[in-house]
């Protein structure tokens, strides 16, 4: 499935993060923190202005980003955990 998202929104795949502690104990997916970075898999046209213009996207696909623990939506594509965000729930990209 193709998504394409609407305005100024951006679809994240989440990184998967597991957790090892100190002795090798490898945490469940239950007990670990949310990860609160993605990968961009798809960016919406931007925001549309009262000019009729669109802003630009401060984010393209395969950028990885940063954004907030409880931030977006979630849901599943095709066998992949995925999240649409709003480009003002993104807080950093990074390099």
């Amino acid at each position: 499935m193709v998504l394409k998202p609407l305005g100024d929104r951006v679809v994240v795949e989440p990184l998967e993060e597991r957790e090892v502690v100190r002795g090798g104990i490898v945490l469940p997916e239950s007990a670990a923190e949310k990860p609160t970075e993605g990968t961009v898999v798809a960016v919406g046209p931007g925001e549309l202005l009262d000019s009729g213009e669109r802003a630009p996207m401060p984010v393209k696909v395969g950028e990885v980003v940063l954004y907030g623990k409880w931030s977006g939506t979630d849901f599943e594509v095709d066998g992949r955990e995925l999240k649409i965000l709003s480009v003002s729930d993104l807080m950093a990209v990074r390099e």
